[in-house]
């Protein structure tokens, strides 16, 4: 058998004999010749072949012929086959100037003739027929695009001799407390819990001195939340470095690593996200915008909504009016939202002796926030009075407290979730549609 070529390559090729693999996406079958889009991970392209059908009168006809004629006119949408044939280049043909002449079809799959989704099928429905679904060009796009994303971000920081971590997602203990934690039995009497994130393991680098960590890998949260930006497990991207003098140094770091990354974005699938999503992708300016919490109420409540919030925090609607006033007033798609009160921030927080506040922010991207970050405590002992006035028992931490009792460089991070920055850069509605396969509190199939 010919070697396969990607859909991809063909314009490259010469006039000649070639082979592709692929699914069939659509079959039109006159009743002089056959046309089949068959599409691969790469793109499409137009197979014909003349059809021969059988003698009205009765005459014998080419029995091979008959046979691939018969073939194609019952190949199912979906169908995996390939085919050898004769690549030929023509102007005339829309999907990307060339057409295959089909010699042989081998089918390596087929699929039941009824779809069980459609174009018009419900978030949900497509959800229950997940691999189905991931077959148009468009979902193949995103997934193209999260791979470059990660793939910038990965390099951004190896380039500047970061070290890349894998930590444990089984724990011990839980991280502060047990909210929103999946707790599972673990060899007998033992209780595990999944991680919520790798905050405590990244700070462990810092004790051992490795300066600068980044982590991609799933994690867990026991949230019962139903909306479009939540699931029960997600992938965070996480980062942690050491002599810093505030969240300024982190903030910094992350503004530098959108933006490359975005631009890595811009330039590979910049085109075709303008063809299929419909939107331009902006590379943000740097340095983004910075807004301190409080001045961030008074705008929003200034553009005439009153935050039911009693915490002091931003809401979503909060959230999204802070936004719109960046985006009237610097023309940005990216707000650092800064000092945060204690009471609304975990213990581990450094907060600032001259106001009170914790060197923290949020980063909120077209009105939703997709990002924590902040200076990290590295004194023992105020850690332990901080969680203790959190209502938290410094025995629970036991093993959290002993890295900063032999020795932590002043440190900070963020953590941001992967499909949720995914789905504000195209625009979609839900992170379900940018995740490969969601869980939710009522999903865990597929």
């Amino acid at each position: 058998m010919s070697e396969r070529v990607l859909v991809s390559q063909l314009k490259a090729l010469d006039d000649g004999p070639v082979s592709v693999s692929g699914w069939v996406e659509t079959v039109r079958d006159q009743k002089k010749v056959q046309f089949v889009i068959l599409r691969d991970e790469t793109g499409a392209v137009q197979l014909v072949n003349p059809a021969t059908r059988p003698a009205e009168d009765g005459s014998e006809q080419d029995a091979a012929a008959l046979a691939l004629t018969d073939l194609i006119s019952n190949l199912a949408h979906g169908t995996f086959l390939t085919v050898t044939g004769t690549l030929k280049h023509d102007e005339r043909v829309k999907l990307g100037g060339v057409e295959i002449k089909i010699g042989a079809l081998e089918v390596a799959a087929a699929s039941l003739p009824e779809t069980p989704i459609a174009t018009d099928s419900s978030l949900d429905k497509r959800m229950d027929w997940r691999f189905i679904d991931l077959r148009t060009r468009r979902n193949n796009l995103i997934f193209r695009i999260q791979t470059t994303l990660e793939h910038a971000m990965r390099n951004y920081w190896v380039e500047r001799d970061y070290i890349e971590i894998h930590t444990p997602k089984l724990m011990s203990s839980p991280s502060e407390s047990r909210a929103e934690l999946f707790q599972l039995e673990y060899f007998g009497d033992q209780t595990a819990y999944l991680a919520q994130s790798p905050q405590h393991f990244k700070q462990m680098a810092q004790a051992a001195g490795f300066g600068k960590v980044f982590e991609i890998a799933d994690a867990f949260r026991a949230d019962p939340s139903f909306t479009s930006r939540h699931a029960t497990e997600f992938t965070s991207i996480d980062a942690e470095i050491s002599w810093i003098d505030s969240h300024e140094d982190v903030a910094r770091m992350q503004e530098e690593l959108l933006a490359t990354a975005f631009q890595a974005v811009k330039d590979k699938h910049g085109a075709e996200i303008e063809e299929l999503f419909g939107l331009e992708v902006t590379v943000p300016a740097l340095p983004f915008p910075r807004i301190p919490l409080a001045e961030a109420r008074e705008i929003v409540k200034a553009r005439g909504y009153e935050i039911p919030r009693t915490d002091g925090d931003l809401d979503p609607e909060g959230e999204r009016q802070i936004f719109a006033h960046v985006k009237e007033t610097y023309d940005h798609d990216f707000v650092f939202v800064t000092d945060y009160h204690p009471e609304i921030r975990p213990f581990y927080h450094m907060r600032n002796p001259e106001t009170g506040m914790t060197n923290s922010y949020d980063l909120i991207y077209r009105g939703t926030e997709i990002t924590t970050g902040a200076q990290r405590e590295h004194r023992v002992e105020v850690l332990e009075a901080q969680a203790v006035e959190k209502g938290l028992d410094p025995e629970g931490l036991e093993h959290y407290l002993d890295f900063f009792r032999y020795g932590v460089p002043p440190h900070g991070g963020f953590g941001m979730g992967l499909a949720r920055l995914l789905m504000l850069l195209l625009g979609e509605s839900s992170i379900r549609e940018v995740t490969y396969l969601f869980r939710g509190p009522t999903r865990l199939a597929p």
